[in-house]
């Protein structure tokens, strides 16, 4: 009599697709986790999905600028460890909806050393991210000072017109930027040009 037979692997399959389901869920999630607490992961995440009123970068200057003013205020900090003094130029500015404007940031390193950093950023209210466009900006990469420099920093920008679309921003609120910079680890020089070292790299007859 032939009837559908218990095969004894299966059961033990099952369990071993749950496992690997689980592990990579928890994988996923750990990720996410090291987004949060490595900052040049944690910009690639906010420039990607917007998290946290994340600005947004554009490539040319809008067509239209409408009557419609918006306060725009400036906000500048450094992280802990990081030897700088950093801030805003101009406090605020007021610009119309579409109108390109440029300001800048000054920045001071106050050690003895080059320091490097990286700019994280973000927008309040939240929603007003989205339309907030920079055309140019310091935070798009890492930032060097030699011991003692100071230097300014501009920021090209304007607030696209369709905020006044969204609901939350009829109003054409108050926009506040923000900027922290961070300390980024230098990295390792090769092991032939680090000084004192008195390895020369192999030239190419002697490979």
């Amino acid at each position: 009599m032939t009837g559908t037979q218990h095969n004894p692997s299966a059961q033990p399959a099952r369990r071993r697709g749950l496992v690997i389901a689980v592990a990579c869920a928890a994988f996923a999630v750990g990720m996410v986790g090291a987004a949060y607490a490595s900052v040049p992961l944690y910009y690639l995440f906010c420039q990607v999905t917007g998290y946290g009123g994340t600005t947004q970068r554009a490539e040319t200057a809008p067509t239209e600028v409408i009557d419609r003013e918006v306060l725009v205020r400036f906000d500048g900090n450094v992280a802990p460890g990081l030897p700088w003094k950093f801030g805003p130029n101009d406090r605020e500015v007021t610009v119309k909806l579409g109108e390109t404007r440029e300001t800048s940031f000054h920045v001071k390193n106050l050690s003895d050393e080059p320091v490097r950093a990286q700019a994280t950023f973000n927008v309040v209210p939240v929603a007003a991210g989205v339309y907030f466009n920079k055309i140019a900006c310091f935070c798009f990469d890492n930032q060097i000072l030699q011991p003692g420099e100071e230097i300014d920093m501009p920021i090209v920008f304007y607030v696209d017109p369709d905020m006044l679309e969204a609901e939350e921003l009829k109003g054409a609120p108050g926009i506040t930027l923000s900027y922290t910079f961070f300390p980024l680890d230098e990295p390792a020089a090769p092991v032939a040009t680090r000084k004192g070292d008195e390895t020369e790299a192999p030239t190419t007859d002697q490979l």
